[in-house]
């Protein structure tokens, strides 16, 4: 059945996930591997598999990313491409960014898991002779907050602590 396309609609945007019992694995038992691989839209694969603090090893991959850090990783990167292009449009030059984000899952006031709070904590840098105040990059991440379509698609609280000058 094709979608239906509403007149808002911008893009689309594909991930094809894959996961196949493995030889010897009990899915009856609970005793199979959750591993699987992602396939977006531009051909990068991506193995996936749960947290191991969800489903233990060997049932999981620590190795691969997990649907948690995948959801941190797009509001990061989201935040991440608007405060650049917001930066820009000030006459800010970034030299570096870098975000150590971390989300929260926890139980949520209907007592469902939820990944419930993300906390972005971008460390910039900035060159030349236009360096923004205190304030000004508070603003920035603020409005970078606002504009992300990440953000705005969510119900997980998501602050910013943001600080200057290095690789935080």
């Amino acid at each position: 059945m094709e979608p239906v396309a509403s007149p808002n609609l911008l893009s689309s945007h594909t991930a094809k996930l894959s996961w196949t019992l493995n030889p010897g694995d009990d899915f009856v038992a609970n005793r199979y591997s959750r591993a699987h691989q992602w396939t977006f839209d531009g051909g990068l694969k991506v193995p996936g598999s749960p947290s191991p603090a969800v489903v233990p090893v060997p049932w999981s991959d620590p190795t691969a990313v997990d649907p948690e850090e995948a959801f941190v990783a797009s509001v990061s990167s989201c935040h991440l491409l608007w405060f650049l292009h917001l930066a820009r449009v000030k006459g800010y030059v970034v030299e570096s960014y870098v975000d150590t984000a971390e989300g929260f899952l926890e139980r949520n006031a209907a007592g469902k898991l939820a990944v419930t709070r993300i906390e972005l904590r971008p460390a910039t840098k900035f060159s030349g002779d236009k360096q923004p105040s205190a304030a000004a990059l508070v603003a920035l991440h603020q409005a970078a907050h606002e504009a992300c379509f990440i953000a705005n698609s969510i119900t997980s609280e998501v602050s910013c602590t943001p600080t200057m000058g290095g690789q935080g």
